[in-house]
């Protein structure tokens, strides 16, 4: 093992306006591909990772600001993350694992029980891979996997039923009798992938950044989670079917209204930035562009994170730190200042201030006065049966301060080819208390944690804490009971956009949509005992219920 200390050569770290940030960085010896910041071994730790086709190199983070060197040599892989790298624990025994995407095909690099070896699994298919992303599309509380493809339909990889990492693979109306269709352009133009909420409905939703060909190649897509186990492609209906050139998009809330908004990072053109007009304009996008402040250099990579902790979203594109305001407006810092290509995010010192990585240099936050909050997300399916997968990838995470309320989604895989840290982060500024954080797990568990201690880091375990009964809904009844198609819900409270969740006698969750209408369709339940559960901001209320 290798010690690398934490604070390394100091060159040009350049004092940026107040309450933004400089950076320091560090040359590491690494060899392969760098491609992750993510944390290896389950200490909630951010380490480096390198890989070669039979080495992974990491670089684990210990809590005495040192880095661990350590080669971990693989059984031989097919393919290397030549274009990109997600990492989730996939088989839930507590390590991490690896997707390689390659140019023609993907590797699958599972770590055993104690995370000190490797196995290659890779299938037979041809894939000209582009991002890659780890996440459970059909909601059964296991990861699965998405890979963009560049000239073909797009494909994924469902887990079995028990979550032990068994993949089959499936290309999106190719495949006889593929479930799902995520991107089916015959010519591909699939660059960048990013699953996110984009609607508050609780459903992680698809949005790819496609490049290259025509204008009908190029165009941007939106899959849409419909909740009841299908899929929908909207773009053009709310206002990104943009025929750009992009590898990727940096999705946050930038103007804190709890919306998802993007930036589309233009490979060549212009970039542009869309703000969600939210539940009133049935989430529809307008371009806010200008006068916005946005000026980085065209490239791939294009990532969002509170950089200097002040409580609002920036954003990182090409190198360029964006720092946002709060209103959609930008400042710009110096393009050079971490490096022409962003590379991977997390928190290399544990200090509660984003770091950067890239090819073997680590470029250290110098941070401020701003305080802040990291939070581990930890699903249970591992432990308990229908809950969610074990690193809550698929979660929404909202903290509310004085300031107002923040939000984040739990995902593997954004930018265009590196993986970024799965701990989420916020910083609250001079806020020196928060209200709650609450947590919408894939499950439709809702965790409930108030006033958390600010500046550091929770590891919150999903059904862990309690949920908030919604008093304005005590007198909620349905009807008929058993029922055949159509449940009605008697309230004297409004309930349009109230999330509707069925649960199944397991606990399963079977159907989850906004309702428009006092009248939920359960005509595709089977016969059975359910649970219908209404909830808005955290609180909720259950009631039973029998389909004939």
């Amino acid at each position: 093992m290798k010690k690398i200390m934490l604070l390394g050569l100091l060159i040009a770290g350049f004092q940026l306006a107040e309450a933004q940030v400089s950076f320091t960085s560090e040359n590491i010896s690494t060899s392969g591909s760098n491609r992750a910041l993510v944390d290896m071994n389950g200490d909630f730790l951010d380490d480096i990772v390198s890989v070669t086709s039979t080495n992974i190199q990491i670089f684990y983070q210990q809590a005495d600001g040192t880095l661990d060197e350590v080669n971990i040599t693989t059984t031989p892989a097919d393919n290397t993350p030549s274009w990109s790298l997600a990492a989730a624990d996939y088989d839930r025994n507590g390590y991490t694992d690896l997707l390689y995407g390659g140019g023609n095909g993907v590797t699958f690099m599972r770590a055993n029980s104690n995370g000190t070896q490797f196995t290659e699994v890779s299938g037979p298919e041809y894939v000209f891979s582009q991002r890659s992303n780890f996440v459970d599309i059909n909601n059964d509380g296991h990861l699965d996997a998405f890979v963009c493809h560049d000239v073909e339909p797009n494909v994924y990889f469902l887990n079995d039923s028990n979550g032990t990492g068994n993949f089959t693979f499936y290309q999106s109306d190719t495949t006889p009798g593929a479930p799902y269709s995520l991107g089916n352009y015959p010519g591909g133009g699939d660059y960048g992938s990013i699953w996110i909420d984009y609607n508050n409905d609780r459903n992680m939703d698809l949005f790819i950044a496609k490049c290259g060909g025509i204008e009908e190649r190029r165009t941007n897509m939106m899959v849409t989670n419909n909740g009841d186990n299908t899929y929908s492609e909207n773009a053009a209906s709310i206002g990104l079917a943009d025929p750009m050139q992009t590898w990727s998009s940096a999705w946050g809330d930038f103007n804190n209204d709890g919306n998802m908004d993007v930036f589309v990072g233009a490979s060549s053109g212009s970039h542009k930035l869309m703000v969600n007009n939210g539940e009133a304009a049935n989430y529809t996008f307008t371009d806010v562009t200008a006068g916005a402040g946005i000026s980085a250099p065209t490239g791939w990579e294009s990532s969002a994170f509170d950089i200097d902790n002040d409580g609002y979203l920036d954003i990182v594109s090409s190198g360029a730190i964006m720092y946002g305001k709060g209103d959609m407006t930008f400042e710009d810092a110096d393009p050079n200042q971490i490096n022409y290509k962003n590379g991977a995010f997390g928190d290399l010192n544990n200090d509660g201030f984003i770091d950067a990585y890239f090819d073997g240099t680590i470029y250290y936050n110098q941070g401020n006065s701003n305080n802040w909050i990291k939070i581990n997300t930890i699903g249970m399916d591992h432990v308990t049966p229908n809950m969610s997968n074990i690193n809550g990838i698929g979660a929404r995470v909202e903290i509310t301060t004085s300031a107002g309320t923040q939000i984040r989604d739990v995902r593997s895989g954004e930018g265009f080819e590196f993986m970024s840290s799965l701990t989420t982060h916020f910083g609250i500024g001079t806020a020196t208390t928060i209200d709650n954080i609450t947590i919408y797990w894939p499950s439709g568990t809702i965790d409930y944690i108030a006033n958390p201690t600010i500046n550091t880091t929770h590891n919150i375990e999903e059904g862990s804490a309690l949920s908030i009964t919604d008093e304005a809904l005590a007198d909620v009844v349905i009807y008929p009971n058993p029922v055949d198609k159509e449940l009605n819900i008697e309230t004297t409270a409004n309930i349009t956009n109230k999330i509707a969740t069925v649960f199944d006698i397991n606990g399963k969750r079977i159907l989850n949509i906004k309702l428009k209408s006092n009248a939920l369709d359960v005509s595709s339940l089977e016969s059975g005992i359910y649970f219908l559960r209404l909830e808005s901001d955290g609180k909720s209320i259950k009631r039973k219920f029998i389909k004939k």
